[in-house]
């Protein structure tokens, strides 16, 4: 099959970016085309479609001025330049199937359009909320929130979700309101959730409750080496912002005493703040490494204890728990989202409150006191993953989605479903 992955970043900037890319490799390992279309960005690799791709657009911070501010919120809502390219691409590629992953606010829906008039079957992997809560994370104030799943929107900016402003919440909730009033996303006819709460939630909803389909993602088992030696500290890996609850790792570091340490791999907007927080609550325990590419990632993983996922939001299946089960490492992780149908307590890890530093302290505690147990609860992972996350396993399932969304009825016309 031919196969164009769409995604509004195309280098590895978090979860969704390493799953679409590794399934790429993975498809492409099997036989398969792919291409890939995003917009530019500085940290792209070289792409094939280049001259396509629309100008990069910068979110976080916003543009400054009211004008650069108006033209974000435009190409927010629809993109012109995003559609122009990929019809260009559609046109040159000629895939078999349009495979999207997160396209908000920088590629927005309109790149829908091109594939639909082309007559391409699509489907799209929901990486985050966003078709549901017009912040992606179901999260206020820094707690789980559902305000908005029966689509009032306007709780978003009553409780000022995007980053605290009413008028970034108004963009976001506009967004959303307009895509879902307009149908945009109609002609995607699977939509794949990665988690079973995944699914429950868009359901819930009203996404396309009969187009949604649970497909977990997979585990680098046959190229990623296991873990061989007991033993090594604490590790967090991944986007250093609010919602993964890295201070409240760091504040239980401070409590667990001086055995315990945290090695921090991953970089964002709140490094400086947890860099300190660290340097006051756990000083000299607690490394922040930055970025680190994929094959250092699992380096450290295997050279670490435990990793934990001290996240506050409902994580959908964080690609990091199914990479330390590969490299034969137990997970740490709260009770929220898709993570209690990864992580099996005294099984293949531990599972905590959100946002308890006491229990999340003594967890650590306990499990770094004891090296043995958490190389055998490493190796159980390890099997987990084996029997239940395999590569090509997953491939499979979704080469059937695919097949699935071939044989859907067309879309006849765009607007309100």
């Amino acid at each position: 099959m031919r196969i164009l992955h769409v995604n509004k970043f195309l280098y590895r900037r978090g979860g969704a970016e390493a799953y679409m890319l590794d399934l790429a490799a993975l498809q492409d390992a099997a036989g398969h085309t792919t291409a890939t279309f995003g917009m530019q960005h500085p940290q792209n690799p070289p792409h094939r479609y280049q001259a396509h791709l629309p100008p990069y657009l910068e979110l976080n911070p916003p543009p400054a001025g009211l004008g650069a501010r108006a033209r974000a919120a435009g190409r927010i809502l629809w993109s012109p330049a995003a559609a122009a390219g990929l019809a260009r691409v559609v046109a040159d590629f000629h895939p078999d199937v349009v495979h999207l992953h997160n396209i908000y606010e920088h590629l927005s829906p309109s790149v829908l359009r091109p594939v639909l008039r082309a007559g391409v079957p699509m489907v799209m992997t929901l990486h985050d909320y966003k078709l549901a809560c017009p912040t992606y994370q179901l999260l206020a104030a820094g707690s789980p929130c559902e305000a908005c799943l029966g689509g009032g929107f306007h709780n978003a900016v009553l409780r000022r979700c995007k980053n605290g402003s009413a008028a970034h919440s108004a963009v976001a909730a506009v967004e959303t309101a307009a895509h879902r009033w307009t149908g945009a996303y109609r002609p995607v006819a699977r939509f794949i959730c990665p988690s079973r709460f995944m699914a429950t939630k868009m359901g819930e909803a009203g996404v396309f409750p009969d187009r949604l389909v649970v497909v977990p993602h997979f585990a680098e088992v046959s190229t990623v080496a296991t873990k061989v030696q007991a033993g090594g500290d604490v590790l967090f890996a991944g986007r250093l912002s609010p919602e993964k609850g890295v201070d409240t790792l760091i504040e239980a570091v401070g409590l667990a005493g001086p055995a315990v340490r945290v090695v921090i791999a991953g970089d964002g907007p709140e490094r400086p703040h947890l860099e300190a927080l660290a340097e006051r609550l756990a000083p000299g325990r607690a490394r922040f490494l930055g970025q680190v590419a994929k094959t250092e990632l699992h380096d450290r993983i295997r050279a670490s204890g435990v990793l934990v996922v001290p996240s506050r939001w409902y994580e959908n299946q964080p690609m990091i728990v199914l990479e330390a089960f590969a490299c034969g490492v137990p997970v740490v992780a709260t009770t929220l989202g898709g993570l209690p149908e990864l992580v099996e307590p005294g099984v293949d890890g531990f599972l905590v409150p959100p946002d308890d530093p006491a229990a999340l302290a003594a967890t650590l505690t306990q499990a770094q006191g004891d090296a043995p147990r958490l190389f055998a609860l490493g190796a159980a992972a390890r099997r987990k993953a084996e029997r239940l996350f395999a590569p090509d396993h997953h491939v499979q399932r979704i080469l059937a989605t695919y097949a699935e969304a071939g044989a859907a009825a067309p879309v006849a016309a765009w607007g309100r479903r």
